[in-house]
């Protein structure tokens, strides 16, 4: 039998989002899209202007860049003093192939891959589709909505996987460096192969610092992504680092179910590497919108948060409003157009009364969402103390 799998509710909610877009737009008040964690940022103009000159000159084929492999390797020894040989990088067509690959390089139909919950969503949904099972541990405020190392150390028989992501998604939350050193010694006591997420590596906030998995832990499987950070989600463009030892059969499965991803986004990619300034006023565009966000979350009444460390989202407890987060969403986004995204994607059990807010939008964007939405939020609070 193939493997059944849940949907992505947020598709639903964009899908009625841009359905009433047009009407939305002709009153005044046009959709806000913070329902996906998708930069409103375009990719670097230096970037972008590599893409058009390749265009213009060149056939599009199947390729590989040497050269892009070469600059991610270096990207690790600058930002991380970790020796990565170009060889161990595998370009991908984004993270989501990433993954595909990482999971079946690692483990076999019936493998047990242990997951935050909350934790996005095709992490759980792409196990089952690959006949494995996703062990879910709980991850509250009191974890900082993150794995541990005791939690690990408590679960019974050990799973033969885990993926970490620090930041994490739909939390944002990161991992401190500490913790991150005590979940590898016990994943390397137990024999649990872990793969590490790093697409949101580059956005974080107030000091926080998100370390990569391979300086602690040579034998990971990293996946990275040009979607988030650099601003890139519509290139389709990611990468795999992996050990030497899986080099070969990494290869042979991007070769075989992808081929090789864009070979434009591959130049504009190489090029997007050294637009650090553009990047980084990106970054502080986020901080900026997350600051608004958090300042004006008290009186929405929203008080209990993950924190936000990094990424570019707020994963907020509604349970005192509601116990359907997909209902309240799209009545949300109905009243006010605003769209953002349901607990129960990320959180099948919890889930319902939690929804998760992207500030990856424009500043503009988000000051005028949460204008439109402190009324509303003052409503349901009048509603509920009735």
């Amino acid at each position: 039998m193939t493997a059944q799998i849940e949907p992505f509710h947020a598709i639903a909610v964009s899908t009625l989002a841009h359905r009433i877009a047009a009407d939305a737009a002709a009153a005044g008040r046009p959709v806000i899209h913070m329902e996906f964690g998708q930069p409103s940022t375009s990719a670097p103009a230096a970037a972008i202007a590599r893409a058009h000159h390749v265009l213009d000159t060149q056939a599009q084929g199947y390729w590989e860049s040497q050269a892009l492999k070469e600059r991610i390797a270096r990207h690790y020894h600058d930002t991380a003093g970790v020796t990565v040989d170009p060889s161990q990088v595998v370009l991908t067509c984004g993270a989501s192939p990433a993954l595909v690959m990482a999971l079946t390089l690692r483990f076999a139909p019936g493998a047990r891959v242990a997951i935050a919950r909350p934790g996005y969503v095709a992490y759980r949904n792409t196990l089952r589709a690959l006949h494995m099972e996703p062990v879910e541990l709980v991850c509250g405020p009191q974890e900082r909505f993150n794995v541990t190392a005791a939690a690990l150390a408590a679960m019974e028989p050990a799973p033969d996987g885990l993926i970490l992501a620090s930041p994490a998604n739909p939390t944002g939350t990161v991992i401190a460096p500490d913790e991150l050193a005590a979940i590898i010694k016990v994943c390397q006591t137990r024999g649990i192969a872990v793969i590490s997420d790093e697409i949101y590596h580059g956005l974080t906030y107030d000091g926080a610092q998100a370390q990569t998995l391979l300086a602690v832990d040579p034998e990971a499987v990293i996946i990275n992504s040009f979607s988030k950070y650099f601003s890139m989600p519509g290139w389709r463009l990611g990468w795999l680092v992996v050990p030497p030892a899986l080099v070969d059969q990494a290869r042979a499965r991007m070769g075989n179910l992808f081929l090789t991803p864009p070979v434009l986004s591959q130049n504009a990619g190489l090029v997007a590497f050294e637009c650090q300034d553009e990047l980084q006023g990106h970054v502080a565009a986020y901080a900026r919108n997350r600051q608004l966000v958090l300042d004006a979350l008290p009186a929405l009444g929203l008080a209990r948060i993950a924190p936000p460390d990094g990424a570019f989202y707020v994963w907020a407890d509604i349970g005192h409003l509601t116990d359907d987060s997909m209902a309240f969403c799209l009545k949300l986004l109905e009243d006010t157009g605003v769209a953002t995204a349901p607990g129960i994607d990320f959180d099948p059990v919890e889930g319902r009364r939690f929804f998760r807010i992207s500030f990856a939008v424009s500043t503009a964007e988000v000051e005028d969402a949460l204008a439109r939405m402190k009324p509303w939020f003052a409503a349901r609070m009048a509603e509920a103390a009735v």
